[in-house]
């Protein structure tokens, strides 16, 4: 193990002692906003330390056993022991690497999905339609919950731009990489000569910021018209004036909802994807300026990037940014990307794991 991360998890069992003695002592129960940061700090250093203590329990056990080699009659049984020990410490180190890797902030937290259908007209509204079912099918399985926020329906079925907000453990921490430019070859349902069209969409995955005061919005640099909601919605939706615009002078972004009947709904619905779009653009800002000296690969968020093929009568997907081609694209587009979400968190952590091994 490098000197570096070794002194680094020393320094988390030395902290990890005087959390315990500041959580058992009676002053810091009388501030409970301090008593919650200790604790989460608590709960964050706890298993790292632990997978410490084993490091550190399978050392000992590989310079036991190396005594025992001197020892002709332990020597068979001392040299199973030296090679259990040794693999333990590989597996271990390997375990407080990842440990050790930056925690994304973002990762916990529920997000919007924005679907925008780009070039190939009718065609790529109709795929934007069959992304939305494709994440919502995965989210599903997941055990997460899919919230439609704005729609804006093309004529054949499909979406011009369609945003959804998924709420789950862990959210964004699996769909993150889906960010950027979404390719589909296929023969559209409007082809009559049967020719294989190319047509694109773009997503955006942003993480929900948890309150708006996380994110600086001047209420003076907001534009908040009101209007009444247009397409399905049933009879009562067009009634008033509930559907709500909100224009961010100073970025030009704009978000409107109408899903709901209630305009104060559907404002507050407006502000958090607002507050979401803010964040993303800071945080795209932020990769960005880091990509100066370090070209992320699965990463970088890059709106205009493609990342990804569907390609229909292949049958297969393919992630451009890691080279993986998969032949499910059936099963695919019923929600079964596993397999490729975790490609691409494998591939992230590998990039993070060659970044903390040259730091050391």
């Amino acid at each position: 193990m490098k000197p570096g991360i070794r002194a680094r998890l020393e320094q988390l069992a030395f902290r990890l002692e005087e959390l315990d003695g500041l959580l058992a002592s009676e002053t810091i129960t009388q501030n409970i906003d301090q008593f919650r940061k200790l604790s989460r700090e608590h709960a964050e250093i706890t298993p790292v330390v632990a997978l410490w203590l084993r490091f550190l329990q399978a050392e000992a056990d590989e310079g036991s056993a190396r005594e025992m080699l001197a020892d002709p009659e332990m020597k068979e049984f001392a040299q199973l022991e030296l090679d259990a020990a040794r693999a333990a410490q590989a597996g271990i180190e390997h375990e407080l690497q990842l440990a050790l890797l930056p925690k994304d902030p973002n990762d916990e937290r529920n997000l919007f999905l924005e679907i925008r259908a780009g070039t190939g007209g009718d065609e790529a509204a109709l795929f934007a339609g069959d992304l939305l079912r494709m994440y919502t099918r995965y989210a599903e399985r997941q055990g997460w919950k899919v919230e439609l926020v704005s729609v804006s329906e093309s004529d054949l079925g499909g979406y011009k731009e369609v945003i959804a907000r998924v709420v789950g453990a862990g959210a964004f921490s699996r769909l993150k990489f889906e960010s950027g430019g979404h390719r589909v070859q296929r023969v559209p349902v409007t082809e009559t000569q049967g020719r294989i069209h190319t047509s694109a969409c773009t997503v955006a995955v942003m993480p929900e910021a948890d309150e708006l005061a996380e994110v600086s919005i001047n209420p003076a640099d907001l534009r908040i018209d009101t209007f009444r909601a247009s397409g399905a919605g049933g009879q009562h939706i067009n009634k008033t004036d509930s559907a709500v615009r909100i224009t961010h002078l100073p970025t030009g972004l704009v978000v409107e909802c109408q899903d709901d009947r209630s305009q104060h709904r559907n404002k507050a619905q407006a502000m958090s994807v607002l507050a979401a779009r803010i964040q993303d653009a800071q945080l795209r800002e932020q990769q960005q300026k880091e990509a100066a000296t370090r070209k992320s690969l699965v990463g970088s968020g890059d709106r205009s990037e493609r990342i990804r093929t569907y390609n229909f009568p292949q049958g297969r997907i393919t992630d451009h940014r890691i080279n993986l081609t998969l032949y499910k694209l059936d099963a695919a587009m019923e929600g079964e990307i596993g397999e490729l979400v975790d490609a691409l968190v494998t591939e992230h952590q590998t990039e993070l794991l060659a970044q903390l091994t040259q730091e050391d």
